[in-house]
């Protein structure tokens, strides 16, 4: 594997996350969310999506991570991952400098056969998204109708994903799995203790994520918002944490449990921003690229995707100039409430 130095921004923030959204679909309406009905269109093909990426590795990107939407609904999810896999395993493709490929899902499709197939296409490392363990708040938090029965549909789909991850050798305890849960409060921030306890008996990593002000469809209200720092405090007097902090260029501040049960995250996007070392660049299902998650517009990229030496010229340019720190400046931005939506942006 070999590295070279990642183009800087103007606030000398170097690249190295490339988050593509794979569909803007999914098969689930979380409310926080809320994805499209159908992609866009102009989807990009398989070879456009490995000049993009082969382009973020030379520009720095050592992680991958495939999102939705739910990724799992698309076709070109495991045909792009073998032809990752193939250049990773070459000396002088750009695709050899990849540490690390990762993807993002709701965990429903995540059956045994398809689990198998993601390990041995190279994939890393799996998140399963899910935001309560009672069926009645999992069906509304999915935006599923149908009360308790749709509830425990949802929970057994999703504990039968993460047995299938855990089988083809996504392990848990290396940090190839783990649970992400979006807590709202009032809504269901009463899964906090139901969930830290299901990721601590399934010996997951649990990554608490506050409500977010991501588009313009979630009705996010600053009200709504628990932050971290109330979620560790909830979680610590039932089971003691142990500070680790945060990664340079990290989302997650972590803790350790005391008692050995494992490892707590929170993503603290609106209590404790943390733009002033965020690396990572979002490019959608149809080639806009967003250097902030919280950003209205894009960049598209199409016109530039079957030129390599073009597509490189304009993705550094772009990162160039990129100067984002959204959170940081949230409650002086008169513009807040103009934001693309998180399902298109690939979270």
């Amino acid at each position: 594997m070999t590295s070279e130095p990642s183009v800087a921004d103007q606030r000398s923030r170097t690249l190295g996350v490339l988050r593509l959204s794979l569909t803007a679909r999914c098969n689930l309406s979380c409310p926080y969310c809320c994805p499209d009905a159908e992609d866009p269109p102009g989807l990009l093909s398989l070879e456009q999506q490995l000049r993009l990426i082969r382009v973020a590795c030379r520009l720095g990107v050592h992680t991958l991570r495939l999102t939705g939407g739910e990724p799992l609904l698309s076709d070109r999810l495991l045909p792009l991952l073998q032809q990752i896999h193939n250049g990773r395993e070459t000396l002088g493709d750009p695709l050899n400098r990849l540490r690390e490929v990762a993807l993002t899902s709701n965990g429903v499709l995540l059956t045994s056969d398809r689990a198998t197939a993601l390990r041995a296409s190279g994939l890393d490392r799996i998140t399963v998204s899910l935001d309560a363990v009672d069926p009645e708040v999992a069906a509304r938090m999915a935006g599923l109708r149908g009360g308790v029965p749709a509830g425990e549909r949802l929970l057994q789909q999703v504990f039968a994903g993460l047995q299938a991850a855990t089988s083809a050798g996504f392990d848990p305890a290396a940090g190839g799995l783990k649970l992400n849960a979006v807590i709202q409060r009032t809504v269901n921030d009463d899964q906090l203790i139901p969930l830290a306890d299901l990721a601590r008996r399934w010996g997951l990593e649990l990554r608490l994520i506050e409500f977010m002000d991501v588009g313009n469809r979630n009705g996010w209200r600053p009200q709504q918002v628990l932050p971290a720092a109330e979620m560790v405090k909830r979680i610590g007097a039932r089971w003691p944490l142990q500070p680790l902090g945060r990664p340079v260029s990290g989302t997650a501040r972590s803790w350790r449990y005391a008692d050995g049960g494992g490892c707590l995250g929170v993503i603290a996007s609106i209590s404790e921003p943390f733009c002033s070392d965020c690396n990572r660049l979002r490019v959608t299902a149809d080639g806009r690229a967003f250097t902030c998650l919280f950003a209205a517009e894009g960049t598209d990229l199409t016109p530039v995707l079957d030129v390599e030496s073009e597509l490189e010229r304009t993705m550094a340019a772009l990162w160039h100039r990129r100067s984002d720190r959204y959170s940081e400046e949230r409650h002086g931005n008169a513009d807040s409430n103009q934001h693309a939506e998180m399902a298109y942006l690939g979270g």
